[in-house]
């Protein structure tokens, strides 16, 4: 069953402004416009994070991979760990 609102009030009307705005406002008021463009946030994954962050390492030259090491990355300091176990030959 549908009943009627009985508070509602009645939209209020919209002045309409007649005065003519200076070049500079007119300019102003442009600018924001043209710089607030629309932009896309994009949220990844963590493992999409993750995958994106081992390829970046993958790309890495071992003087980078070192270079991050030695600051205390840890991610570069598994790799170079992985790296030297890899070159010692198994007796």
């Amino acid at each position: 069953m549908l009943s009627a609102i009985s508070n509602a009030t009645p939209p209020q009307p919209i002045a309409q402004s007649t005065a003519v705005s200076s070049p500079k406002s007119a300019r102003s008021k442009s600018q924001p416009a043209a710089t607030s463009a629309t932009t896309d946030t994009v949220q990844l994954s963590s493992a999409v994070q993750a995958a994106l962050a081992a390829l970046q390492e993958v790309k890495e030259t071992p003087a980078q991979t070192a270079q991050e090491a030695s600051r205390g990355d840890r991610q570069a300091q598994r790799l170079l760990t992985k790296e030297s176990a890899a070159k010692v030959p198994v007796k």
